[in-house]
């Protein structure tokens, strides 16, 4: 099956070139070689004008919060890409810039030799900007095709206020979409004319990373963020399958009624492989509907957006694809939908006003964003949370809501707590910076929620948690010792 056209966006009116020397897919965002539609359209392309293809896979050290961390874990997958590619038909070409814009003009050199150029849509960061800008520049074709999930970021028509009137749209277009899922392997039987090399002009401007570079041996020399060093997990496809089967296997079953728990933790762990587009939500869905025995027959009649019963699979499954599929696509959502979907006027009418009518309110704690980076607040809790995502680069997923709550009742002002939030979260956490983690921020103040009483202090209508709940609720001991000081 071709790539769905819903999923492709011509960026701009050039059209395709017959006499270009090969066709290039500019990987930017969905940074795998599996269940890739971006990599399976510039396949296509490839055939159809029967020219060789080229993989660019670049790594920039200007975007925002870039860091050891952030850089290392993209690496991981650079060098699996590289060894994965050394004898296919396909080129591929690593860069690591060295310097702020040493890449410039790259990409610019390449689209000039070549038939059209593929790219992944990705709705937020600094990657809309970047391919709308190349777009204006680019003397040929850019098509940018979207991998992100199960259904077109744009399908929809429409942005959705809630996770129940998102998840009735799904349980009414999914049926038809688990056909619509892209090749598993889009590279295999590839038989395409293959291209030796780049020309020395690109080359010598713009090498290939080294074997020491994509290690990241090199990272002291970047001009990147030192202080925010890599974690233990590692990126790529092999460490994101390796997690991917450990849940199946171990956790899976407990996921339902266990996901909040801390001490003994239960979630997948592959929000960062999700994010960097290392896995495929894809590849989840469908190997897990497989081991489940899943048939389209067990689908639920109706679609009245009910959280458990519409697969018709076991409970843990259920939970798992409404966490991947209705909450992480309903983030993709938004931010395809709305240009201001990180600012604060975004979020509902009734959360901006209870929070505007409660913001004069006194703050018993007020801490400044240095003090809670710092982790050096009164609540042993949110501490400890805020030290696992300076150390690990996440936090628990219950406790990420709490952290964030504990923000906007420490800040001066909800906008102020929002800044804080975006701040930290997009510095340190290996899934900042989007659609899922950028939603659950926003949740913190009301979006895809409703107003809750008793209307509170600070919070208004906005729905509160606390520290104490949390250890009423929960067994938090092994980890308060865990991401304890020092």
């Amino acid at each position: 099956m071709p790539v769905p056209g819903e999923r492709i966006r011509v960026l701009n009116e050039r059209p395709p070139r017959a006499d270009g020397d090969f066709v290039l897919y500019w990987m930017v965002a969905t940074r795998r070689l599996t269940w890739s539609f971006p990599l399976q359209r510039a396949v296509e392309l490839a055939r159809e004008l029967r020219r060789p293809l080229v993989i660019l896979e670049a790594l920039r050290t200007g975007y925002p919060w870039a860091s050891d961390r952030l850089h290392r874990f993209v690496l991981d997958g650079m060098r699996e890409h590289r060894r994965r590619l050394a004898r296919s038909r396909v080129l591929y070409h690593p860069y690591v810039e060295p310097g702020e814009d040493h890449g410039k003009g790259l990409l610019l050199g390449l689209a000039g030799r070549a038939c059209a150029v593929v790219t992944d849509d990705f709705p937020t960061f600094f990657i809309p900007r970047m391919t709308a800008a190349a777009a204006a520049r680019l003397p040929v074709r850019l098509e940018a095709v979207d991998g992100n999930g199960l259904l077109p970021v744009r399908a929809a028509g429409r942005v959705f206020a809630t996770a129940h009137a998102f998840r009735r749209h799904l349980q009414k277009v999914l049926p038809a979409e688990l056909g619509r899922r892209p090749r598993a392997n889009p590279l295999a039987g590839l038989r395409l004319p293959r291209l030796e090399a780049l020309p020395r002009s690109i080359t010598r401007r713009w090498p290939a990373a080294s074997s020491e570079a994509l290690s990241g041996q090199t990272l002291d020399r970047l001009p990147i963020d030192h202080s925010v060093a890599p974690t233990a997990l590692r990126g790529g496809l092999a460490a994101a399958e390796a997690l991917w089967r450990r849940f199946l296997d171990r956790r899976l079953a407990r996921y339902h009624d266990g996901r909040n728990a801390v001490d003994d933790e239960v979630t997948s762990g592959l929000s960062a492989h999700l994010h960097f587009g290392h896995i495929a939500s894809h590849q989840l869905v469908h190997e897990l509907l497989e081991r489940e025995r899943f048939h389209v027959e067990l689908l639920g009649p109706a679609a009245t957006g009910a959280r458990e019963g519409w697969w018709g699979v076991s409970p843990g499954a259920e939970a798992f694809l409404d966490q991947l599929i209705t909450w992480r696509e309903l983030g993709f959502n938004m931010c395809a939908g709305r240009a201001d979907h990180d600012r604060y006027r975004s979020l509902p009418d009734w959360a901006r006003q209870t929070l505007a009518d409660h913001a004069a309110d006194p703050r018993p704690h007020r801490y400044s964003p240095g003090r809670l980076e710092a982790a050096g607040t009164h609540d042993a809790l949110w501490n400890a949370a805020q030290r696992q995502l300076v150390r690990e680069g996440r936090i628990h997923n219950y406790l990420r809501m709490l952290w964030g709550k504990k923000i906007l009742e420490w800040s001066s002002s909800p906008r102020r707590a929002l800044s804080v939030m975006l701040e930290l979260n997009n510095r340190y956490a290996l899934d900042g910076r989007d659609p899922n983690s950028t939603s659950g921020i926003f949740w913190v103040l009301g979006r895809y929620d409703r107003a809750w009483g008793p209307e509170r202090p600070i919070f208004g209508k906005v729905r509160y948690m606390s520290s104490e709940s949390a250890r009423r609720k929960l067994r938090v001991a092994g980890y308060l010792e865990r991401f304890g000081p020092g």
